[in-house]
Order: C-alpha cells, then sequence, then structure tokens
C-alpha cells in the first residue's frame, strides 16, 4: 500500500490580496492574512499482496470505511490446495523424526542378536573342522587342500560373525545425530512453508490501512491480479489541509500552530491550524497568466483542516483567514 498526496492544481485564485499578500473584502478587517488554495487530502493505494482472481469486493466508490475494514478478497484455491499438500509433507517429516529419535524396535535387536548367536556357532563348527583336518594331515591321512579348504571355510565364518556383530551394534546405538538433525530440519522446512502459505492466505483478504472514504476503484471482481496491484484508494478525509500561497510581507506575520479560519465558496467555516510554512520561496504557479503574477515570489502553507464531517474533498477550492501573529515566533 502506497500514500501519495493528491496534486491538484492551483487555479487562479491562490492569493485574494492585494498584492499577494495582506488585503481584505468589503468590511473585513484590513491586517487579516487571507490565502485561497485548494484542498488535498492524503491518498492511500490499496494494493493486494497476494496474486490472483479478484473474488469480491465488499465497498464501492463513495463508502466510507474504517482502519481493518475488510475492503476486498482474493480467490485462496490454489493456495488452499497447496496448504493441504504441506501438511502432508509435515506429518511425513514428522514421522520421520520420531524413527529417527525412537531407534531400532526391540524385536530388530533380537534378531540381531539370534544372528551374531549363529555366526559364532557356525564359526566354532568351522574352527573344529579346521582343527580335525590339520590333525589328519598331521598323521599323514589327510590332505593339504582339505585342510586349506576348512581353513578357508573358518575365515568366512568369521567374517560373517564379525558382520553381524556390528549389526547388532547399530541397531543398539541408533541414529547417528547427524540424521536425527537432518529430520528435525526436515520438519522446520515443513513448518515455514505452512507459515509463508497461511500468511498468504490471510494477505487474501484485503484490509483498509486507514479510516476515510472509498474515491477510486481500480480492480474490478474476476479480474487476474497480479501481487502488488492497486485494487482500491482510500482518502483520509480527517486529516485534510488547505494548500495555499502568502506573500514574503506576510511571512513574518505567520506562525506554526496558529489558528485559522478556512471558508468554503458557500460561506460554510471550520477551523484550521498552520501545521507547514515553506522554507524556500517559489515562483506564482504558471496557471496564474498574467507576466506581473508570474514574477511574484510567494511561500507555500498547509493549514490543517477539521473536517471529521467530510465537508472538505481533494480539490475544492477555500479561503483562510489568519489573524496575525503577535511576538516572537
Amino acid at each position: 500500500m502506497t500514500r501519495r498526496s493528491r496534486a491538484v492544481p492551483l487555479a487562479s485564485a491562490l492569493l485574494v490580496v492585494g498584492a499577494l499578500g495582506s488585503g481584505c473584502g468589503e468590511g473585513e478587517d484590513p491586517g487579516l492574512i487571507v490565502a485561497s488554495g485548494h484542498v488535498e487530502a492524503t491518498e492511500v493505494r490499496v494494493s493486494t499482496k497476494a496474486a490472483g482472481t479478484v473474488e469480491s469486493l465488499a465497498v464501492d466508490e463513495g463508502h466510507t470505511v474504517v482502519a481493518g475494514q475488510e475492503l476486498a478478497r482474493i480467490d485462496t484455491t490454489d493456495t488452499r490446495l497447496a496448504l493441504d499438500a504441506a501438511r502432508a509433507e509435515r506429518a511425513l517429516a514428522e514421522a520421520e523424526l520420531r524413527l529417527r529419535l525412537a531407534g531400532s524396535r526391540v524385536e530388530d535387536v533380537g534378531e540381531a542378536k539370534a544372528q551374531v548367536g549363529r555366526a559364532e556357532a557356525d564359526l566354532a563348527g568351522a574352527q573344529g573342522d579346521l582343527d580335525r583336518m590339520e590333525g589328519l594331515l598331521a598323521a599323514g591321512s589327510g590332505t593339504t587342500k582339505a585342510r586349506d579348504d576348512a581353513r578357508t571355510r573358518r575365515d568366512v565364518a568369521r567374517g560373517a560373525l564379525d558382520a553381524a556383530r556390528e549389526r547388532l551394534k547399530r541397531l543398539e546405538t541408533g541414529f547417528r545425530p547427524e540424521e536425527k538433525d537432518a529430520a528435525r530440519a526436515r520438519l522446520d522446512a515443513t513448518d515455514a512453508r505452512i507459515a509463508q502459505l497461511a500468511q498468504q492466505l490471510e494477505d487474501a483478504r484485503i484490509v483498509s490501512p486507514v479510516a476515510g472514504v472509498v474515491t477510486e476503484k481500480l480492480a474490478e471482481q474476476g479480474e487476474l491480479a497480479a501481487r502488488g496491484t492497486g485494487i482500491l484508494v482510500v482518502t483520509d478525509l480527517a486529516n485534510a489541509w488547505l494548500n495555499a500561497y502568502v506573500a514574503e510581507p506576510d511571512l513574518a506575520r505567520l506562525r506554526l500552530g496558529q489558528e485559522a479560519e478556512v471558508l468554503t465558496d458557500d460561506g460554510q467555516v471550520r477551523k484550521g491550524r498552520v501545521s507547514f510554512v515553506a522554507s524556500r520561496a517559489e515562483f506564482t504557479p504558471k496557471n496564474v497568466q498574467t507576466r506581473d503574477e508570474r514574477v511574484k515570489l510567494v511561500y507555500r502553507i498547509k493549514v490543517a483542516l477539521e473536517n471529521a464531517d467530510g465537508l472538505f474533498k481533494p480539490g475544492m477550492p477555500a479561503t483562510a483567514r489568519l489573524r496575525p501573529a503577535q511576538g516572537r515566533p
């Protein structure tokens, strides 16, 4: 969402004060500072953070909204399907982590112990055969080949026993710490993905960041909106201000916070307060067409308006009357 001040071209009624400064109408205090200008207000361009089809628009142009009120909603079908898949992935990752933390089953350990016992018996039998073959060979009734075959069987049985013992040790120890850490990381990754998708579901509900009036509709229901697409413009009318200009001689008679009366063209009067005084002069805006007016330097001021009832609208002409401030600023 972006904020911008509504820039309204100033018409010829910029200063209604003699020579761009002090002046008065008939029966008006000649000491008053009178400056005319146009009302401006902060506009907030409400955009979507989630891409998708505009499912609904809850407001229309001219509707008054409050901060946090739902303005529109983006279709979330694809996001919900992705969230279901992410939750399934999390269940799988959680099961894998539990498996690694639990270690080997008792039944697997018991089977490995039995295999160790069988391998020990096989080795004992092979060693006995080798001992007999060596005895026969020493007595002259055996052969060298028979003795060598028995030795080979003994060595194979010894290797099988070593393998069975290593498998039993691995089962009793359980999974390596690195495997457990990897399983935890997979679970954390799925949690992050679920949180991301849940946030996308939340972002699909577009709410107003400020209280104000919907002044422009930028999208229609059913349109496909990319991330960052503007949906509506909400204008903060409660904090409107009058943008006007005063001549250099009047600058010393103005103070920040100074009270002002602001009049509309139909004669309605509201209170205002000077909220900004430019530190640099500028030429009278170009829409003042006479040469005499164009060469004059003026200072821009802003008069904050009391606009709770929404009387002042952006672009509306108005006149500020200020009684000169006394003393030091």
